[in-house]
């Protein structure tokens, strides 16, 4: 598996603001979607492009386009709906699928609820949202639920993620590159990521 830590100046300054206690709902939910911008814009480095043509003022010119199919986005509900703006903001055709899970709290795990996909989601390149990368147990069952599926390219986007999270990740799906704002520091006896964000959902949704 690749992590991969995206450094860039302006992550560091908007997550840091992110981090703050004191950030309101809208400001959260802004500093969300810029930040998932600048990684989206890191994690599709390696689209694969093909030559064509395009009429400009002055006539025909060589330019290029993506090849084939494109992306097929999926958030983790709830909180991974706040970062789908931010991917669609540089991504608009990509296709949306959904997949709600929710966390035993006892055991940890992740419980499903929900999950719709595009028909066609086993030719198209994933990308899974979530804002926390905490034990890693959501993240690894969607990622075995699009393998279900037939997808075999599959790549992940989070603001923060703790060591645990990522270990698991490594073990279970080590072909997933996942790409971050932060490698945190550890998950607490609650199983939450320490700094962290608080609850991310929360903080987006302004629920407590």
């Amino acid at each position: 598996m690749g992590f991969q830590v995206v450094d860039h100046p302006l992550i560091k300054h908007k997550l840091g603001l992110l981090r703050r206690v004191d950030t309101s709902i809208s400001h959260f939910r802004q500093l969300t979607q810029e930040i998932t911008i600048l990684l989206t814009y890191e994690a599709t480095r390696d689209l694969i492009l093909e030559p064509r043509s395009v009429m400009t003022w002055q006539g025909k010119a060589q330019a290029e386009r993506i090849s084939g199919k494109k992306i097929s986005v999926v958030p983790i509900l709830r909180a991974g709906l706040g970062m789908l703006d931010g991917v669609l903001a540089l991504i608009p055709s990509a296709r949306v699928n959904v997949v709600g899970l929710y966390r035993n709290e006892e055991t940890l795990y992740p419980v499903e609820y929900y999950k719709k996909f595009n028909n066609d989601i086993q030719i198209r390149d994933a990308l899974i949202i979530d804002p926390m990368l905490a034990t890693g147990h959501s993240m690894a069952k969607v990622c075995e639920m699009l393998a279900e599926e037939g997808c075999s390219n599959i790549k992940a986007l989070c603001m923060v993620a703790a060591p645990e999270g990522v270990q698991y990740m490594d073990e279970h799906f080590p072909g997933v590159t996942i790409y971050a704002a932060a490698l945190d520091d550890h998950l607490n006896e609650d199983g939450y990521i320490i700094p962290g964000l608080g609850d991310a959902g929360d903080r987006i949704f302004g629920t407590k």
